[in-house]
């Protein structure tokens, strides 16, 4: 009776992974015959989970929406109420939690009854969530599950994109995986059209069904996709781009710097370097002084004038100020970069508090 209740929680487990199997496919993964498959499809059936049969070939086993909910140790109220939890932990791209959010949604909204989907459903259009600032983008849960399936599933996906400057495109890709940060989610996928690796942001994902077909999975464009991602947002899509040592050790860095504005590497126990990217030097300056954090640059040796220019500027307005520049700091704003160290690229190293220490 154990081997037969582990065996029947597997079969579950693989029925929920994976959008459709053959019954010798089951067979395999399980270790049993045909025949058992089918017993123990019986014995789910008996138990309320929805599993659907296709007959043929090219049919197979897949589980579906019932009219009941299957006996997942919650009642409709606790079942609804943890739909409309997943759904906002999706939605709002809570860090650490949204990826599982999303996986575990798409397989509770899978088997949730139809009466309870409707349930949830306006439950989520009619709250309004307080969000923490303008940085961060919602996206339609329903996005979101209907992308993780497609995930999930190796299917094509068909939508409309809207780009940054609002112009709107179709695409066909083949979607990979979704990566989440604090503020935003983005899809990896394989563009058909343009025969490369792209990165889009899911809030501008309108999908346009019908999706299909299916696709042999390609090799993802890095290992660690969340890396790839921030590298892409942070550094690919901008015209200027840095490497800046930070004078931190990493942890200390991360807790300031966002995923999606650089990305990090140890370099020793008391420091890191960043990597990242601006619309131009002058950004790229405010960029990274806004960090708060002592640094030097490594690269490009142009951030290197920019940086000057600015110290210049600055100590131009503080010298036009009157009399109120001996209170805030003296005759140069030198005097206030004390955590900014500039090389110099002709040799040695410029600090503007440390004498070239």
């Amino acid at each position: 009776m154990l081997e037969t209740s582990a065996r029947l929680l597997r079969l579950l487990s693989l029925l929920q992974a994976h959008r459709e199997w053959s019954g010798a496919e089951l067979a395999e993964r399980l270790g049993v015959t045909p025949r058992t498959v089918r017993r123990d499809v019986d014995r789910l059936r008996g138990l309320g989970y929805p599993v659907d049969a296709s007959p043929g070939t090219g049919g197979g086993y897949q589980l579906g929406a019932g009219a009941e909910l299957p006996p997942l140790l919650l009642d409709d109220e606790e079942a609804v109420a943890v739909a409309v939890g997943l759904r906002t932990a999706a939605g709002q791209g809570i860090e650490g939690i949204g990826e599982t959010s999303v996986r575990a949604l798409a397989k509770l909204e899978q088997v949730l009854p139809g009466r309870l989907r409707r349930r949830v459903g306006a439950l989520t259009a009619f709250t309004v969530p307080m969000l923490r600032g303008p940085r961060q983008s919602p996206v339609d849960p329903a996005v979101l599950t209907e992308l993780a399936h497609l995930c999930r599933d190796a299917e094509r996906l068909r939508f409309e994109y809207r780009g940054h400057d609002g112009a709107v495109s179709r695409r066909t890709v083949e979607p990979h995986r979704l990566v989440c940060t604090e503020y935003r989610w983005y899809l990896v996928a394989w563009d058909l059209d343009r025969d490369d690796w792209r990165t889009f942001r899911v809030d501008r994902v309108t999908p346009r069904p019908p999706h299909g077909p299916r696709f042999p999975p390609r090799t993802p464009p890095a290992d660690d996709l969340a890396a790839y991602v921030s590298e892409g947002v942070s550094t690919r899509a901008y015209a200027a781009h840095a490497v800046v040592r930070l004078l931190v050790p990493r942890a200390e860095a991360v807790a300031r710097i966002s995923p999606s504005a650089g990305t990090l590497e140890a370099d020793g126990p008391k420091s890191c370097v960043l990597r990242t990217g601006a619309a131009d030097l002058d950004t790229m300056v405010v960029h990274v002084l806004m960090t708060g954090l002592p640094f030097e640059v490594l690269e490009p040796a142009e951030l290197t004038e920019a940086i000057r220019a600015a110290r210049d500027r600055l100590d131009a307005a503080l010298a036009r100020g009157g009399p109120d520049r001996a209170e805030h700091g003296g005759d140069s704003v030198s005097k206030r970069w004390d955590s900014c160290v500039v090389p110099d690229f002709a040799g040695g190293a410029e600090s503007a508090a440390n004498g070239g220490e």
